[in-house]
């Protein structure tokens, strides 16, 4: 009874906090579905050049959201423990610190775009070629905007209101999507017509996101001192999460890039057409499971920061709890409503429809049982400082599994994507299997020491 009483979230706080994000998440979803369906018009080689693109696009987008999460997690704890001008002090280093890599990120790949597509994708055909370099220079132009919102949106959901992040998504999609039907169907730009407003999108939800995170009102506001001076501790803080987190993630993505270039040298463009459509269809389904991951970050980086492992463990039940229920309806959903999905997509071969229609029920059909214990329950785990036992166990099961298995699945036994998509379930058995471990073990509940800066003094061991 003592807890049901002093419980840090109660259910209307959980309800405030998860809905937002996931519409906030399904947005970016239709937004990405959207954006497919639009440029699938100009041209099977137009939709496959953009997905390839994005395949790497991911990756650098991934070290940006590890770095977010980073400082959710560090201003999470913070404000568990009362220490809200540390909050603030967090939250500034992690602003700098996004634009720092944004910037960074933008130049490397402004600089090198051809000769990475050439290292990844170099057997796809010429037109395909074409396209992915005309969208991967323009978008790379979005890269610090991008880190900058997702810092904002982070320090927004350490405090619980991720209704703000919510409506600058809202935003942001609403601009891109116009965008998109404007410079297509009207200006008949091509891939153009999708990656110019993806650069506009994300430049004005930074600048909205952060003027809104500088208000006085904002419990860990933005504060000049705190963008302005480098506090190497705070950065170390951060980092401690973020690094192991962008490796994990970065690699994780890199892993994708690189069995789509197994699909892609098949020479097959149904087959590299037909990851895309899966892909974009399939975040549908695992929309709950996203949104629940950032939920995990501030309930349960709050509870940590509180010294209150019983609600930790209490919240991380509950919450894995309901991205179980909710995201077998929603793939069930998706299963359900493959085929009239898939046909949104234009000019696609009849070959890649069938194809998509196939991914698609892999790809669900497992997640209702898998995925929320390989991707939900880890961010727990990352909130209570436990990130180098996932970072291991991600990279190794994606090397052995994702990786390894799809070369021997795709080329070798010529199974191509759907090869593919089986050795992607492998490592999610796979994932599933050690987080679960790891949580039931107990080790992750006695890795956060305040008096050590949140981090365990002691050599951590994965």
């Amino acid at each position: 009874m003592q807890l049901q009483k002093e419980r840090l979230f109660s259910n209307r706080v959980l309800v405030r906090l998860i809905l937002p994000l996931i519409v906030e998440q399904a947005l970016a979803t239709l937004v990405g579905m959207c954006d497919g369906v639009m440029v699938s018009s100009v041209g099977e080689a137009a939709i496959s050049g953009v997905s390839l693109v994005d395949m790497i696009n991911n990756v650098i987008l991934n070290l940006f959201a590890a770095l977010a999460t980073g400082g959710a997690v560090v201003t999470s704890q913070y404000l568990g423990a009362r220490q809200e001008e540390n909050a603030r002090r967090s939250a500034g280093q992690l602003v700098l610190m996004a634009a720092f890599f944004g910037l960074a990120a933008m130049a490397v790949c402004l600089a090198l775009a051809a000769g990475m597509l050439r290292l990844f994708f170099g057997a796809i055909e010429r037109d395909v070629m074409d396209a992915a370099l005309i969208y991967f220079r323009i978008t790379a132009l979005s890269f610090p905007f991008i880190a900058l919102y997702n810092a904002g949106a982070a320090l927004f959901r350490s405090v619980g209101n991720s209704g703000v992040s919510m409506l600058v998504g809202l935003l942001m999609n609403a601009i891109n999507v116009g965008g998109n039907y404007l410079c297509i169907y009207h200006l008949g730009m091509g891939v153009e017509g999708v990656a110019i407003p993806t650069v506009a999108s994300r430049m004005v939800a930074a600048v909205v996101i952060l003027a809104l995170a500088a208000r006085p009102k904002f419990t860990v506001q933005l504060q000049r001192k705190n963008l302005t001076a480098l506090q190497p501790h705070m950065m170390g803080r951060i980092l401690h999460i973020g690094i192991p987190s962008a490796f994990e993630n970065s690699l994780f993505q890199l892993g994708r890039v690189i069995v789509v270039s197994m699909i892609a040298s098949l020479g097959l463009t149904y087959q590299t057409s037909a990851n895309a459509v899966a892909n974009a269809i399939d975040s549908f389904g695992v929309i709950i499971g996203q949104s629940m991951s950032l939920a995990m970050v501030t309930v349960i980086g709050r509870c940590v920061g509180a010294q209150d492992m019983d609600q930790a463990v209490y919240y991380l039940k509950k919450l894995l709890l309901i991205a179980y229920l909710a995201q077998g309806v929603s793939s069930a959903l998706v299963i359900a409503f493959r085929a009239p999905l898939v046909g949104l997509y234009q000019k696609l071969s009849p070959e890649a429809i069938a194809l998509s229609r196939q991914l698609i029920l892999v790809h669900n059909g497992f997640s209702i049982l898998l995925w929320p214990a390989a991707f939900v329950l880890p961010n727990a785990l990352r909130a209570s400082n436990d990130v180098r036992f996932t970072m291991v166990v991600s990279i190794a099961s994606m090397a052995a599994f994702r990786i390894s298995l799809s070369w021997v699945l795709c080329v070798q036994f010529g199974m191509g994507a759907l090869g593919v998509w089986y050795a992607m379930v492998a490592d999610w058995v796979c994932r599933s299997l050690f987080f679960v471990a790891r949580t039931l073990s107990g080790r992750w509940k006695t890795l956060y020491h305040p008096d050590a800066g949140g981090q365990d003094p002691r050599p951590a061991r994965a």
